[in-house]
This record gives structure tokens, C-alpha cells and sequence, in this order.
């Protein structure tokens, strides 16, 4: 598959992705059946694993929206913009940070520094891909989808320059490292 000037082939298939998402849920909802936890889901990237999550969990909960940007073409920049934050009162919540990947860790480095500023009860991440191997920072998610090689994903709400979000299998890009 080609989207703009790359080629990508299929790594991890939507009936997959589905389950693994059905198992995360039953594994969050037993996890948090009385803790009421406010989930903040980080756009763009993971809105589709945050919806699919979100139907799956059977238990009282919120979800909320952050949006950052740290990323140009394949490469993460470094620099994370935070573009659209929190209303809500975190005060004592359990909270769980939706991320489509976790790589650098930079975007949730920041995060979890503004989330701590606000005292919540607790504050964990559920991602549906994880990169140990890229990791800059000591973030380790709680809950993970999928540990991946540092190879260069779309699909599944993931993109190459605002393109491929919508595929519903997850690609990596083909012969190449990023």
C-alpha cells in the first residue's frame, strides 16, 4: 500500500486489534469497578482505539480529550504542543490516559507532568501499541495493545502526515527504520 511518497505493508489485523481491545476492557473494567475513572483520550491518533475501548468498558467512567502534536512526517519533533487541554476537576480521580502509541515518550512525559500538577488519585496509560525500544522517557504504560519493533506504524487512527487514520488494519512502513 502506498500513501503519499511511502510504502507500507499490513502488520497487525483489524480482528486483532478488536480482540485485544475486548481483552484491555475486561481487564480495566475488573481493575477499576469502583474507582469511577476519567479517561483522557490524546488526539488526533487515538480517537478510533478510544471509541472502540470506551464501548467495551461496563463500568461508571468519563472520558475527556487532550490534543498535542509532536510529530512531522515519520519522525517525532521532540517539542510537544499542547493544543486543546482539561476542564475537569482531577482532584482524587483515577485517571487513564487513551494513547494510539506510546515511542519516545515525549508527549506523555508532558502529560503526566500537567495531570500531577492537578492531584489526581492516580494516574495510568492504556495504549494499544508500545515501543520499548524507542522510549526517551520512563514511561511504561500499564496497559498495552501491542508491543512493536521501532518501525514507523499508520492505521487504526495512526497517520503519515494527517493520511491513513482510516485503514482499519494497522501498517508498518516497508524496508525502513524510523
Amino acid at each position: 500500500m502506498t500513501i503519499l511518497d511511502k510504502s507500507f505493508e499490513p502488520f497487525i489485523f483489524e480482528s486483532d486489534i478488536k480482540n485485544r481491545i475486548h481483552a484491555l476492557a475486561e481487564i480495566i473494567n475488573s481493575q477499576y469497578e469502583d474507582k469511577n475513572p476519567l479517561f483522557i483520550a490524546i488526539l488526533n491518533g487515538s480517537f478510533i482505539f478510544a471509541a472502540d475501548l470506551f464501548r467495551e468498558i461496563s463500568i461508571p467512567c468519563q472520558i475527556s480529550f487532550i490534543k498535542t502534536a509532536s510529530y512531522l512526517n515519520t519522525h517525532s519533533t521532540g517539542t510537544v504542543r499542547e493544543l486543546l487541554g482539561i476542564d475537569e476537576n482531577l482532584e482524587g480521580r483515577s485517571v487513564i490516559i487513551i494513547e494510539d502509541i506510546v515511542d519516545t515518550g515525549n508527549t506523555l512525559n508532558h502529560i503526566m507532568q500537567t495531570l500531577r500538577d492537578k492531584n489526581p488519585a492516580t494516574v495510568e496509560i492504556v495504549t494499544l501499541l508500545f515501543k520499548r525500544e524507542a522510549l526517551k522517557h520512563p514511561i511504561f504504560p500499564k496497559f498495552a495493545g501491542f508491543e512493536i519493533p521501532n518501525k514507523f506504524v499508520v492505521g487504526y487512527g495512526l497517520d503519515y502526515n494527517g493520511h491513513g487514520r482510516n485503514l482499519k488494519d494497522i501498517y508498518q512502513l516497508k524496508n525502513a527504520q524510523s
